[in-house]
């Protein structure tokens, strides 16, 4: 399962899905009235023409890069599994209910179904909503099978060699500085996503000492996985960066934010940068409008002499290999 896209780049298909990703109560956590005053008489009508422009800059002949890299994956799994596979996306299409009747149309018995979430880290926006979605759907349509979950796996070995390896390529010769750019969230999802209710951005170092707020900890997943990549890959930790893209609304977002931190790079010096986005594990919107267009292009303008924006895993080998061993952590 991944996030979705719009069916295409007219505005009214971009209207439609940014309506049903923004009016999500873990995407704006905010009062139903609220957020319906703002999505649909606010941001959707404002965002929906810049937004269709921006998927018409990185569109595929076939499609949405993230649906089509993610029917690609589900390919390339089918055959280090034994097992039918389908996909869904949390918003937009494939559907949960297409998904479901794909997997009992090849297994008109099925007992068992394995979700595997596309994201590493939890995140109220993205994780928890997918996991919560998928089983509102199959109480809703009534299916008797058994729904099992693949945890997020931020630090799990097979993903953090999968990550570095992809990376290792895009490294050889001189750089600057790697940037690791994940997708931002406010700050107040972090506080919401706490258990004890005085750890998260409350405790000095907090991603640093253990507790059990770690387990829904984006801020804590997200540096973990930049700490565990560094050491894979043998990087000097004075060349890594971390922050954070895509902020949405004027409320507090986790910092440093990376429409900041490149446009400043080129007057401190760093003229060579390198950036990946381990948020993602296909190329979607955020990466490739985002990063390797925007980002780039406002770097090399501001000085900057060279911009290596590193793909995602999309459908690498060492990835749908980890894939295979993650989906055993469901079971």
């Amino acid at each position: 399962m991944n996030l979705g896209s719009p069916d295409s780049t007219s505005v009214k298909d971009l209207k439609k899905y940014l309506t049903e990703f923004l009016m999500d109560e873990r995407v704006i956590d905010k009062p139903y009235l609220l957020r319906s005053i703002l999505v649909k008489l606010i941001i959707v009508p404002f965002r929906s023409p810049k937004s269709a422009e921006a998927y018409e800059q990185i569109w595929w002949e076939e499609g949405s890069p993230l649906v089509i890299l993610t029917e690609r994956q589900r390919a390339a799994l089918s055959e280090q599994v034994d097992m039918p596979i389908s996909i869904s996306m949390r918003y937009g299409n494939p559907t949960p209910r297409a998904a479901y009747e794909a997997l009992l149309k090849a297994e008109p018995d099925l007992e068992e179904v394995i979700l595997f979430p596309l994201y590493p880290h939890y995140a109220m926006s993205s994780y928890e909503t997918a996991v919560i979605h998928m089983q509102e759907a199959k109480k809703a349509l009534g299916y008797s099978f058994n729904l099992k979950v693949v945890p997020p796996f931020y630090e799990h070995p097979a993903y953090i060699h999968a990550l570095a390896e992809s990376m290792r390529p895009h490294l050889q010769g001189d750089f600057d500085q790697l940037l690791f750019s994940y997708h931002g969230i406010p700050e107040r999802h972090i506080t919401k996503a706490d258990p004890s209710g005085n750890h998260c951005l409350q405790e000095r170092d907090c991603c640093s000492v253990a507790n059990p707020a770690h387990n829904t900890c984006y801020r804590h997943q997200v540096t973990r996985t930049t700490q565990l990549v560094t050491e894979a890959l043998g990087l000097d930790k004075s060349r890594v960066q971390q922050a954070y893209q895509s902020r949405l609304g004027r409320d507090p977002w986790l910092t440093p934010s990376t429409q900041t931190v490149v446009p400043e790079m080129p007057a401190k010096g760093i003229k060579k940068l390198k950036v990946v986005c381990p948020s993602f594990v296909s190329d979607c919107l955020e990466t490739l409008e985002e990063i390797e267009l925007r980002a780039k292009e406002e770097f090399l303008e501001l000085g900057g002499a060279q911009f290596d924006y590193i793909p995602c895993m999309n459908t690498q080998e060492v990835w749908i290999k980890a894939m295979a061993e993650l989906i055993q952590t469901a079971r």
